[in-house]
C-alpha cells in the first residue's frame, strides 16, 4: 500500500509560511522573483506560483502587479456600517486611507437594469471607488444610480460633499425612504480579484445595496466588495412598532 506524497508546492508553502511566521522574511519585504524562487527549490513556475497563490489566499503574501511578490503586513479590520451604508468614520478619516473615485455615464447592463428596474441599456450614472490603504486595496465599490437622480454637479470631476460621500461609501442618491442590504461570502469575480489584488481562492465580502424612494423606486444600487478577512461589517435592527396595534 503506498503513502500519500503532498503536493510539491505544499512543501514549498510550508517552507516560505514558517520564514515569515519566524521573522526570517520581513513584513513589506519583498520576495526572490519567481524564477529565482523555482529554481531554489528546485520546482517548476506552476508550481512555484501554486505554492505563492495558497499563501496569497491566507494572506501572508501580496502580489503586486510589475512589482513582485510582497510579505504582506498585517491590517487592521475595517468596520462597514449598514443602514446607510457607509464605511466607520475613524476609518474613512485614517490619514493611511485614501480613496480613488471614478464618475462614467455607462449603459445598463442586464444585471444591473434588474436591479435598478429600468430597461437594458438605458443611461446610468455610474462612480467606481476604490479604498486604499499605503498599496493594500481594502473595498471596492461599484455605485449606480438613473442620471436624473444624482445630484448636481455628480458626475463633475469635483463634485463636492458628494465625493465626501462616495468616499464614505455611502449612499450618492437623494434621502432613500428605505435601504435593503444583501450579504453574503463568496469567491472574488475576476474584476473584483484584479481591484483588491487577491487570489481567486480568498472570500470577499460582497454587499449588495438597494435604496428606495417612498414609491418604491430604486434610486440607486450599490455593489461592494471586501476582502473576507479585512472588514467587519454592523447592521443594527430597530424594532418597529404597529400604531394600528398601540391605538388599539
Amino acid at each position: 500500500m503506498s503513502s500519500f506524497v503532498p503536493p510539491r508546492h505544499h512543501d514549498v508553502a510550508d517552507d516560505l509560511r514558517q520564514q515569515i511566521t519566524t521573522g526570517r522574511l520581513q513584513l513589506g519585504e519583498r520576495l526572490p522573483s519567481e524564477t529565482a524562487l523555482a529554481e531554489r527549490y528546485a520546482v517548476s513556475t506552476v508550481t512555484l506560483r501554486h505554492a505563492l497563490a495558497v499563501l496569497q489566499g491566507e494572506g501572508l503574501l501580496e502580489k503586486i502587479h510589475g512589482k513582485g511578490n510582497f510579505v504582506r503586513r498585517p491590517l487592521r479590520k475595517i468596520t462597514y456600517v449598514g443602514g446607510w451604508g457607509t464605511l466607520d468614520p475613524w476609518t474613512a478619516a485614517a490619514p493611511s486611507v485614501r480613496v480613488t473615485v471614478r464618475s462614467a455615464t455607462v449603459q445598463a447592463p442586464a444585471d444591473l437594469s434588474a436591479l435598478l428596474s429600468v430597461p437594458s441599456g438605458s443611461p446610468l450614472a455610474e462612480f467606481s471607488c476604490l479604498s486604499l490603504e499605503g498599496e493594500s486595496p481594502r473595498g471596492l465599490a461599484r455605485i449606480y444610480m438613473p442620471p436624473d437622480l444624482a445630484p448636481a454637479g455628480v458626475l463633475d470631476d469635483d463634485f463636492g460633499s458628494s465625493r465626501e460621500a462616495a468616499i464614505r461609501f455611502a449612499v450618492l442618491a437623494p434621502p432613500p425612504a428605505a435601504v435593503r442590504e444583501t450579504v453574503c461570502a463568496r469567491p472574488p469575480t475576476p474584476d473584483e480579484a484584479t481591484a483588491l489584488r487577491i487570489g481567486s481562492t480568498r472570500a470577499v465580502l460582497a454587499i449588495t445595496r438597494l435604496a428606495t424612494d417612498a414609491a418604491g423606486r430604486v434610486l440607486e444600487a450599490a455593489l461592494l466588495a471586501f476582502p473576507g478577512d479585512g472588514v467587519d461589517a454592523v447592521f443594527t435592527a430597530q424594532h418597529v412598532t404597529d400604531e394600528r396595534k398601540t391605538r388599539g
